[in-house]
């Protein structure tokens, strides 16, 4: 019973991010911020775990790219982030960390992983430099948000925060 929770779950967050990201972006230099992505970065790596909220990143990036809203440097920086969201929350047990690992997956990773991949798939010839300020200003703004609402949900004993200790107790 608590896969299909989580799989039910994922498929909510995945839904959010999909959808939040058409709604809610704003310019940041030469590309778009979507923070909605990272806020449920941060949501689901508190609720779920670093597993759960990659898969999360990858199918937002998946349904994004097939619905011409997102272009392919939405799976490096989502998914990183997603990640480090998801273990430096489990070591240091704190929602912060979730953000933190956000900001430093999505905002300094990312834009180095993403030379190659866009110069392999994209056909872009850029640094890392070029990428650095979007991810970090889309990925500073949705970790803050993601960190307000995660906080919101756990104090508040949502149902959600129920979801973080049936998972937890695998």
């Amino acid at each position: 019973m608590k896969r299909i929770y989580q799989l039910a779950l994922m498929g909510v967050f995945t839904a959010i991010a999909t959808f939040g990201s058409t709604v809610l972006w704003f310019p940041a230099g030469v590309a778009k911020a979507y923070p909605v992505q990272h806020a449920v970065n941060v949501i689901a790596a508190v609720l779920l775990g670093p597993i759960p909220a990659v898969i999360i990143a990858f199918a937002t990036g998946l349904l994004r790219n097939l619905m011409g809203t997102g272009s392919l440097l939405a799976f490096p920086g989502g998914m990183i982030g997603a990640l480090l969201a998801g273990y430096i929350y489990k070591k240091v047990k704190r929602t912060w960390g979730a953000s933190i690992g956000e900001i430093i997956g999505t905002g300094f990773i990312a834009p180095f992983v993403s030379v190659p991949y866009a110069q392999l798939l994209m056909g872009t010839k850029v640094g890392a430099l070029f990428f650095w300020p979007p991810f970090l200003v889309s990925s500073v703004a949705g970790a803050i948000i993601g960190l307000l609402l995660v906080n919101r949900i756990l104090k508040m004993n949502h149902p959600l925060a129920k979801m973080n200790v049936m998972i937890d107790k695998k």
